[in-house]
């Protein structure tokens, strides 16, 4: 692990990034977690049941967010504690050129939010949004920034 507690400082970003996604990591999410709901790969069925097209796993959201810190630690094992709430559905176009082109991305940005000297450690508050491509019309660079996960926090243990 490359952080050290006194290398921080309360409101200091500390990684940004963000994850492409297209309906292709959607079909090897479910094949690799087993949640083959229907809502994220058939789009007839995802707005048969009221969504707006096919949707991101919340699990895939949640993992892409945490993989940020995981790496801005260097030692994935640094992370003590998680919490979220999701709030907004990531959707995910089809969109197919020569191969399947991601079509949505999810931001998002680390900053320290508070420091516990006695415990070593540093909670990370995340902010996690994908664009709002609830209109087929909108194009993603025109859309809306939708605030998909809330309340992300993530505490690191600190050398």
């Amino acid at each position: 692990m490359n952080i050290t507690f006194e290398s921080l400082e309360k409101g200091q970003e500390v990684a940004s990034r963000t994850v492409a996604l297209s309906r292709a990591d959607l079909v090897r999410y479910a094949a690799a977690s087993g949640d083959f709901n229907p809502i994220h790969w058939n789009e007839p069925f995802a707005t048969s049941v009221g969504l707006p097209n096919v949707i991101a796993h919340g699990m895939l959201t949640m993992g892409a967010a945490m993989q940020v810190v995981a790496d801005w630690t260097g030692d994935p094992a640094a992370v003590v504690d998680v919490q979220t709430r999701f709030t907004k559905p990531v959707v995910v176009p089809n969109r197919f050129g020569t191969e399947i082109e991601p079509s949505t991305g999810l931001n998002i940005t680390a900053k320290v939010a508070a420091l516990d000297e006695d415990e070593r450690t540093a909670r990370i508050d995340l902010t996690v949004t994908a664009p709002d491509l609830s209109d087929p019309a909108v194009p993603a660079e025109d859309a809306a920034a939708l605030k998909v996960l809330v309340k992300t926090q993530v505490v690191v243990a600190c050398r």
